[in-house]
């Protein structure tokens, strides 16, 4: 590759991971043969059904021990492989800025990380890799397969710098529309959006066909609100600043984060997103190993 800002990649994380499929939970569409199941009948191995066998059907496939015990032709059909589209959305609003205290990395550096890594990982089992971001200046590159096009995923990811209003619910909604075929959809956010109207966009994306994935990124601070001294706070989406005595909203506060959250949680349980709740002090590593390792057990169910 180029020598391009591809920071976002760690070789020693890759090589952890390597050996973990990217999974599909559903059936996907794709344009070559691949791993993932279809719903279009095919000739792998995995068998799928019998059906009466009519004039034209290749005889090769007659089920011989079916006709002996019925005196009637069957055909046996097989599970089609194919390859997964990945479609990364990344939030790039302002929030997405926020940077822990105590260290260099923010919340749009850790997305980028975990972006990157399933991106190249999809890309080395012959997966298409494809990127929107979620900002004022959307940025859409189609699913494709191959190293440059990953390459130009990569690039693009690391020129896109959060700022502005959250556009996260009209993307979503844009997505689910020109998004053609079935896809892992993968979104990176903060949610800092109404989950009653997040739901109604995720609705939108499943009504699709679309196996949904949301990395919910949030750092401990943003929950526990444990400042212990009056603090300026500033709204990363441009708004203005508040200058507030924690000690006199933290109760609010708190409460008002537990019914956001608990919120989220009843989102989740009604629409069958995979949800991964992240706090920014994990290592990213670990997540997506946790991440890659649940697929391997739901990607053999029907």
């Amino acid at each position: 590759m180029p020598a391009h800002d591809r920071s976002c990649l760690d070789p020693a994380v890759l090589s952890r991971l390597m050996a973990l499929p990217l999974n599909a939970r559903q059936s996907m569409l794709g344009s070559v043969s691949g791993k993932h199941r279809s719903p279009v009948r095919g000739s792998s191995l995995e068998f799928a059904q019998y059906r009466k066998y009519v004039p034209g059907d290749d005889t090769r496939r007659l089920d011989w021990r079916t006709w002996g015990r019925s005196d009637r032709f069957y055909i046996k059909e097989f599970e089609a492989d194919t390859n997964l589209r990945l479609c990364l959305l990344i939030d790039t609003s302002g929030s997405m800025s926020f940077t822990p205290a105590g260290s260099t990395t923010s919340r749009f550096d850790y997305a980028k990380k975990l972006a990157g890594t399933l991106g190249y990982l999809a890309a080395q089992q012959g997966d298409a890799v494809g990127l929107w971001s979620l900002a004022e200046k959307p940025v859409e590159i189609p699913a494709k397969r191959g190293a440059s096009h990953l390459g130009l995923v990569l690039d693009q990811m690391g020129s896109i710098e959060p700022v502005g209003d959250t556009t996260l619910l009209t993307a979503l909604h844009d997505a689910a529309e020109r998004i053609r075929q079935r896809a892992l959809v993968i979104v990176f956010s903060d949610l800092f959006v109404p989950p009653a109207e997040l739901k109604s966009a995720l609705q939108h994306l499943r009504f699709r066909k679309h196996d949904v994935a949301i990395f919910h990124l949030l750092d401990q601070q943003e929950i526990d609100f444990d400042f212990d001294r009056p603090a300026r706070f500033i709204d990363l989406e441009g708004g203005e600043a508040l200058l507030a005595d924690p000690s006199l909203i933290r109760r609010n506060y708190r409460e008002a984060v537990t019914t956001y959250l608990h919120e989220i949680d009843d989102l989740i349980r009604t629409t069958g997103i995979d949800y991964q709740r992240v706090k920014l002090s994990e290592k990213y590593d670990d997540v997506l190993a946790k991440f890659l390792l649940s697929r391997v057990q739901k990607g053999s169910s029907r």
